[in-house]
């Protein structure tokens, strides 16, 4: 018996039950639980399963060194091609050599399958399969997979693990790993992190200045996209706004690119009073320059006068999709969505996207309401009288200086954003209000539930219906993303109880664009007629005919300029300029 369990490993493998085992359980020389135990063994070790003692531990990666930067390329990607060319500007601002990679397709997506585990969310399948991608045509360039783990590096952003967005940094390693990349270094940025996430000596310092230039990025990739998605479907010259969205974002990253980084004279950190306080005086400089916001202000200028030579004509009616859903599936612009927006747009649509400077928001509006839910929690029932009172004291001040320090990140994030949208004449859309999409969503989804976009997508469809800025509300969503199939389910009882809300969920994934577009098709053909209603309400209560303000609009060219400000009171954009014209002509004749 012991000399066939110890030859039991020479058999071939995926030969099935070995035959000495089966020979010996024949004769009786071994019973069938040792027979169990050895196959059991044998297969552990034949397939690497051999279980792990102790606890799991994260894998140690070799990190990369400040020393390594010359040398290395930060890879990046997941967002539109205008976050990603300003993140890149920034980092090339701050010295590094970047790249991003291309707009995830359907061939990235069965990428990620072949070499991810199953089950996982689209953007999963998506962003890592785009990433091996782009290292396997490296590879076909002539690099060796040697050099191109010592060369590359990829950045991502992290998350707190609701959902399974939580778990990306695991799959990643593992689908490079299946893909022949082991050890190829992953990067990541944590949601909950604060604005200094650097490390000593670390390649990819992710300090003050690097988190303020990526969400100044994020700011004006919001505005010019924003602008972008307002003109193009009323643009007179097919092509104008793309090529306009095209220069302005090339002017933006040229300009960011060759800003200077503020830092203190070098002679300044050898004085005996700022030796040990020049980091912190740095801060408070750069966060000046961050509120006064001059050079970004007269950048967006020189955007909006590339903007300015657009013509359109806003008398084309065109139904208001206001998109919402999963932040990444929201958010990009392939086929991880099946190119969705484009399709809206053909299909005669004006489509309001979801920015992603909000999202910034939002986490800071949850860690918050998490601090508060906290305090004095660290107060136990041991402490009793005086003792008591002076822990409850302490813990109240901890949290107090916690939650001004995040109130006060609050407002002058949105006071960033607010100002550079001015520049625009405050026609992309308003930095949300955290609390009042808090209030209005609470009674039907808990916004202490965290994970993927949270109460947010009920909150959106709630408050772009009621306040009349759409008339059809778009979820968009990976297939079998938890969070999301949690919100579809509390949608049903909000379109109950809001019966004029037009409201479409779709789950997208590498397969199934025919049937989502002709979903999407149909539904958009009820906000069609209601664009179309809206139109003609506005033209009987202004009393004028659609021949009227086109005359008008030959007579005053300033009323094909991109940026008119228009009323409020209309999802609709052409009968919003309607009533402005009306308007112009009332106070024409008195």
């Amino acid at each position: 018996m012991h000399d066939t369990v110890r030859n039991a490993g020479t058999h071939q493998e995926g030969d099935g039950i070995d035959p000495r085992v089966l020979a010996a359980l024949r004769d009786g020389s071994m019973s069938i639980e040792e027979a169990l135990r050895h196959e059991r063994g044998r297969l552990e070790r034949e397939f690497g399963l051999t279980p792990r003692k102790g606890h799991w531990t994260r894998p140690e990666e070799r990190p990369f060194l400040r020393s390594e930067r010359a040398h290395t390329t930060v890879l990046f990607g997941g967002l539109t091609w205008k976050h990603e060319r300003l993140i890149q500007a920034n980092l090339h601002r701050l010295g590094y050599a970047t790249d991003y990679l291309p707009a995830p397709d359907t061939t990235g997506f069965e990428t990620g399958k072949e070499f991810c585990n199953n089950g996982l969310c689209n953007p999963t399948y998506f962003t890592v399969g785009t990433l091996i991608k782009y290292l396997q045509n490296l590879e076909k360039e002539g690099l060796s997979r040697d050099e191109i783990i010592e060369r590359y590096v990829f950045f991502t952003a992290g998350a707190c693990g609701p959902c399974r967005f939580g778990m990306y940094e695991s799959e990643y390693r593992l689908a490079l790993r299946n893909a022949g990349f082991e050890g190829f270094r992953i990067l990541i940025l944590q949601q909950q992190g604060g604005l200094d996430q650097s490390a000593e000596n670390a390649g990819l310092e992710m300090n003050l200045d690097f988190t303020l230039g990526i969400i100044n990025a994020f700011i004006i990739a919001d505005l010019l996209n924003d602008m972008a998605y307002r003109l193009r479907p009323y643009e007179l010259e097919a092509g104008s706004t793309n090529r306009a969205l095209k220069r302005a974002m090339e002017h933006a990253a040229s300009r960011i690119e060759r800003a200077p980084v503020l830092a203190l004279p070098p002679r300044w950190r050898r004085l005996p009073l700022l030796r040990h306080q020049y980091r912190r005086i740095e801060n408070i400089a750069k966060f000046m320059q961050q509120l006064r916001a001059r050079d970004l202000k007269a950048l967006m200028h020189e955007c909006r006068d590339i903007f300015s030579q657009v013509r359109v004509d806003r008398l084309r009616v065109r139904p208001m999709v206001k998109i919402t859903g999963e932040f990444w599936a929201q958010t990009t612009e392939g086929d991880g969505n099946f190119r969705m927006f484009d399709f809206l747009e053909q299909e005669g649509a004006e489509v309001m996207i979801e920015p992603i400077a909000p999202w910034l928001m939002y986490l800071l509006h949850q860690e918050k309401q998490a601090m508060r839910d906290r305090r004095f929690l660290d107060v136990t029932d041991e402490h009793t009288g005086l003792r008591r009172a002076s822990g409850m004291l302490r813990s109240f001040l901890r949290y107090a200086r916690k939650w001004s320090i995040l109130t006060l990140a609050e407002k002058l994030y949105a006071r960033s954003y607010n100002k550079l949208r001015r520049v625009f004449r405050n026609i992309p859309q308003a930095m949300p209000d955290q609390y009042h999409f808090q209030k209005i969503a609470h009674p039907y989804y808990n916004s202490r539930i965290e994970g993927g976009e949270g109460h947010l997508e009920v909150a959106k469809n709630i408050y772009y219906a009621r306040e009349r800025l759409s008339h059809m509300v778009l979820s968009l969503k990976p297939f079998g993303c938890l969070p999301s199939t949690q919100s579809d389910g509390v949608q049903t009882a909000v379109v109950a109880h809001y019966e004029d809300i037009i409201y479409l969920p779709i789950e997208t994934s590498g397969e199934g664009e025919i049937n989502a577009q002709s979903r999407v098709q149909m539904t958009l053909n009820d906000a069609r007629e209601r664009a179309h209603d809206e139109f003609r309400t506005a033209l009987h209560r202004c009393r004028v005919t659609e021949e009227d303000i086109r005359k008008e609009m030959e007579y005053h060219g300033e009323l094909l300029d991109p940026f008119l400000r228009l009323p409020e009171g209309n999802a609709g954009t052409a009968a919003r300029f309607v009533r402005h014209v009306a308007q112009l002509r009332r106070q024409g004749r008195n």
